[in-house]
């Protein structure tokens, strides 16, 4: 009996076995839909190049923009600005003046940003980002000797940037219509309003006492230009796609509704 009961399962092994290899080189079907091969049935033009990919791609980065005619304007003025005047000067800028002394500048102009910052998170209630950005005003106005230094960074406290059009995203408003600002750049009506409101502020505040002085001498607005444009790694062109103002508009909408996210 008990041989009986051997020679029985060695059949039945030997049948699941062949079952198994029959299936393993059955042929693998796929989808009709082409869920497992979605790229299979896609057919690509062999020469389509990259502007009329980029071209036929445009309505996915699209931005309302009812004053675009306006704006594509003020986009060719920036350009042609930023080309002939702002970086010549940046240049010139970056010849004459030791890289410290440039690190410098940027850190003092910095530490003064942090009063719109320090505003801008109590306004969203933001309570972490305010108590340290609050430490960055102490360590770095007094440590770091009116801001020249940034100590703050170092240890572990570094710079957030908010401003009050992000404090008006916060809360629900929306961003408006795009909106190209002369040297500038990007911006949106709610962003517009924000940058007033910020100017105003800082104006008000007088942190150590550079709004009065700047009233009075010009020259260091010029500075302050200069140096953010120094600190701005965007340079017009560098694209090198004739749907830079498209992609450049796209890019500035999503980046701020992250930073109002965050």
């Amino acid at each position: 009996m008990a041989k009986y009961l051997l020679l029985f399962a060695a059949l039945l092994c030997a049948g699941v076995a062949q079952a198994d290899n029959s299936k393993a080189n059955a042929p693998v079907v796929v989808d009709s839909d082409g869920f497992k091969e979605p790229l299979s049935k896609l057919k690509f033009n062999p020469g389509l190049d990259q502007r009329e990919f980029e071209r036929s791609t445009l309505s996915a980065l699209a931005v309302y923009d009812p004053l675009e005619e306006w704006n594509r304007r003020v986009y060719h003025f920036n350009y042609r600005f930023d080309q002939w005047v702002f970086l010549p000067v940046v240049n010139g800028y970056r010849y004459v003046t030791p890289s410290f002394l440039r690190t410098g500048v940027s850190n003092f102009f910095n530490n003064l940003s942090d009063v719109p910052n320090l505003l801008n998170s109590l306004l969203q209630l933001k309570g972490q980002r305010s108590l340290e950005t609050t430490g960055r005003l102490l360590l770095n106005t007094t440590i770091g000797i009116a801001g020249l230094w940034d100590p703050a960074t170092a240890m572990g406290l570094p710079r957030q940037s908010e401003d009050f059009g992000q404090t008006l995203g916060f809360y629900g408003v929306p961003g408006g219509a795009y909106f190209v600002l002369p040297i500038l750049g990007p911006s949106n009506l709610r962003d517009t309003g924000g940058l007033l409101v910020d100017y105003t502020a800082e104006n008000a505040i007088n942190y150590l006492n550079v709004a009065e002085v700047s009233s009075n001498h010009p020259e260091v607005w010029i500075l302050r230009g200069i140096d953010k444009r120094n600190q701005t790694t965007f340079r017009y062109g560098q694209m090198n796609s004739p749907f830079e103002y498209e992609k450049v508009r796209y890019v500035y909408t999503e980046a701020r509704k992250l930073q109002i996210a965050e």
